[in-house]
Protein backbone atom coordinates (compact mmCIF):
# COMPACT_ATOMS: atom_id res chain seq x y z
CA UNK A 1 0.00 0.00 0.00
CA UNK A 2 1.25 3.48 -0.81
CA UNK A 3 2.12 5.97 1.88
CA UNK A 4 -0.49 8.73 2.07
CA UNK A 5 -0.02 12.36 2.99
CA UNK A 6 -2.02 13.24 6.10
CA UNK A 7 -3.33 16.78 6.53
CA UNK A 8 -5.86 18.46 8.78
CA UNK A 9 -8.43 17.77 6.07
CA UNK A 10 -8.03 13.98 6.00
CA UNK A 11 -6.70 13.05 9.46
CA UNK A 12 -10.09 12.31 11.04
CA UNK A 13 -11.14 10.08 8.15
CA UNK A 14 -7.81 8.24 8.23
CA UNK A 15 -8.15 7.56 11.96
CA UNK A 16 -11.85 6.63 11.77
CA UNK A 17 -11.71 4.43 8.67
CA UNK A 18 -8.64 2.30 9.35
CA UNK A 19 -8.07 -0.40 11.94
CA UNK A 20 -4.34 0.36 12.17
CA UNK A 21 -2.86 3.70 11.11
CA UNK A 22 0.80 4.56 11.57
CA UNK A 23 1.86 8.18 11.26
CA UNK A 24 5.35 9.49 10.58
CA UNK A 25 5.78 13.10 11.69
CA UNK A 26 8.66 14.52 9.64
CA UNK A 27 10.10 17.64 8.00
CA UNK A 28 12.01 18.07 4.73
CA UNK A 29 15.06 19.58 6.46
CA UNK A 30 15.38 16.68 8.94
CA UNK A 31 18.22 14.29 7.99
CA UNK A 32 17.01 11.41 10.23
CA UNK A 33 13.52 11.85 8.71
CA UNK A 34 14.94 11.52 5.21
CA UNK A 35 16.96 8.46 6.28
CA UNK A 36 13.86 6.85 7.78
CA UNK A 37 11.63 7.52 4.75
CA UNK A 38 12.75 4.47 2.71
CA UNK A 39 12.29 2.18 5.74
CA UNK A 40 8.76 3.51 6.22
CA UNK A 41 8.00 3.19 2.50
CA UNK A 42 9.27 -0.40 2.35
CA UNK A 43 7.29 -1.38 5.45
CA UNK A 44 4.12 0.01 3.87
CA UNK A 45 4.41 -2.58 1.12
CA UNK A 46 4.78 -5.51 3.51
CA UNK A 47 2.11 -4.83 6.16
CA UNK A 48 -1.33 -5.50 4.75
CA UNK A 49 -4.14 -3.93 6.71
CA UNK A 50 -1.94 -1.12 8.00
CA UNK A 51 -2.30 2.37 6.56
CA UNK A 52 0.92 4.38 6.50
CA UNK A 53 0.65 8.17 6.62
CA UNK A 54 3.17 10.97 6.71
CA UNK A 55 2.60 14.37 8.31
CA UNK A 56 4.91 17.15 7.18
CA UNK A 57 5.29 19.15 10.39
CA UNK A 58 6.33 22.26 8.44
CA UNK A 59 3.11 22.32 6.43
CA UNK A 60 0.85 20.91 9.16
CA UNK A 61 2.00 22.85 12.22
CA UNK A 62 -1.44 22.70 13.90
CA UNK A 63 -1.35 18.88 13.73
CA UNK A 64 2.17 18.80 15.14
CA UNK A 65 0.98 21.02 17.98
CA UNK A 66 -2.17 18.94 18.54
CA UNK A 67 -0.08 15.79 18.99
CA UNK A 68 2.60 17.67 20.98
CA UNK A 69 5.40 16.70 18.60
CA UNK A 70 8.65 17.96 20.10
CA UNK A 71 11.13 15.87 18.12
CA UNK A 72 11.15 14.42 14.63
CA UNK A 73 10.87 11.91 13.30
CA UNK A 74 8.11 10.77 15.64
CA UNK A 75 6.03 7.68 14.98
CA UNK A 76 2.50 7.31 16.27
CA UNK A 77 0.24 4.29 15.83
CA UNK A 78 -3.54 4.27 16.13
CA UNK A 79 -5.36 0.98 16.61
CA UNK A 80 -9.14 1.19 16.42
CA UNK A 81 -8.94 4.98 16.91
CA UNK A 82 -6.76 4.74 20.05
CA UNK A 83 -3.14 5.89 20.16
CA UNK A 84 -1.27 2.77 21.24
CA UNK A 85 2.30 3.80 20.38
CA UNK A 86 4.12 7.10 20.19
CA UNK A 87 7.88 7.47 20.10
CA UNK A 88 10.33 10.02 18.78
CA UNK A 89 13.34 8.83 16.85
CA UNK A 90 14.09 6.68 13.88
CA UNK A 91 13.47 2.93 13.97
CA UNK A 92 15.24 0.22 12.01
CA UNK A 93 13.17 -1.93 9.67
CA UNK A 94 13.14 -4.81 12.16
CA UNK A 95 12.12 -2.50 15.03
CA UNK A 96 9.27 -1.09 12.93
CA UNK A 97 8.14 -4.61 12.03
CA UNK A 98 8.24 -5.56 15.72
CA UNK A 99 6.15 -2.54 16.75
CA UNK A 100 3.53 -3.25 14.10
CA UNK A 101 3.43 -6.93 15.07
CA UNK A 102 2.81 -6.04 18.71
CA UNK A 103 0.15 -3.49 17.77
CA UNK A 104 -1.68 -6.13 15.73
CA UNK A 105 -1.62 -8.52 18.71
CA UNK A 106 -3.13 -6.04 21.19
CA UNK A 107 -6.36 -6.98 22.94
CA UNK A 108 -8.21 -3.71 22.33
CA UNK A 109 -10.97 -4.53 24.83
CA UNK A 110 -8.29 -4.74 27.52
CA UNK A 111 -6.64 -1.53 26.28
CA UNK A 112 -9.95 0.36 26.41
CA UNK A 113 -10.67 -1.00 29.88
CA UNK A 114 -7.27 0.17 31.11
CA UNK A 115 -7.82 3.61 29.58
CA UNK A 116 -11.24 3.90 31.25
CA UNK A 117 -9.77 2.89 34.63
CA UNK A 118 -6.97 5.42 34.23
CA UNK A 119 -9.43 8.14 33.24
CA UNK A 120 -11.56 7.46 36.32
CA UNK A 121 -8.47 7.53 38.54
CA UNK A 122 -7.35 10.83 37.01
CA UNK A 123 -10.75 12.38 37.75
CA UNK A 124 -10.75 11.19 41.38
Amino acid sequence: MAVIEITQDNLDAAVQNNDILILDFWAPWCAPCRAFAPIFETASASHEGVVFGKINTEQEQPLAALFQIRSIPTLMVFREQVIVFSQPGMLTASQLDEVLGKVAELDMDKVRSQLESQSRADKA
